[in-house]
């Protein structure tokens, strides 16, 4: 499957932002999706991720109440729907599929395909 990110941008805090993940080839509900981020320096970390039915979600504490993930699988999409920004949520934003979960959702080995990255910036 191929994965395409896109919706990144500048903003200030405080502001919203919508992540889009187009998905490409073998999809639909055969894959649980997360998003990831990642600043300079620093390891790839877990935001949010969403079962294939998209009935259950987990979200990092560090996100919760504030950002939102959802799938349509009949688009083949996967949104993290981001509001209430702070600076320190600027990085770069992955999308990733993982067939199964082996252990924790935070792990980026259970993600097989990863989206290119989309820059989230924002400013105080």
């Amino acid at each position: 499957v191929q994965l395409q990110a896109y919706g990144g941008g500048l903003v200030q805090a405080g502001d919203s932002l919508n992540l889009s993940c187009a998905a490409s080839g073998r999809t639909g509900t055969d894959y649980n999706m997360a998003w990831f981020r990642q600043v300079p320096g620093k390891e790839r970390s877990y935001v949010a991720w969403i079962s294939k039915s998209g009935t259950t979600k987990y979200y990092d504490d560090s996100v919760k109440g504030r950002f939102t993930i959802s799938r349509d699988n009949a688009k083949n999409t996967v949104s993290l729907q981001m509001n209430s920004l702070k600076p320190e949520d600027t990085a770069v934003y992955y999308c990733a599929a993982a067939v199964d979960v082996y252990g924790t959702v935070r792990s980026v080995r259970n993600y097989l395909y990863w989206g290119q990255g989309t820059l989230v910036t924002v400013s105080s």
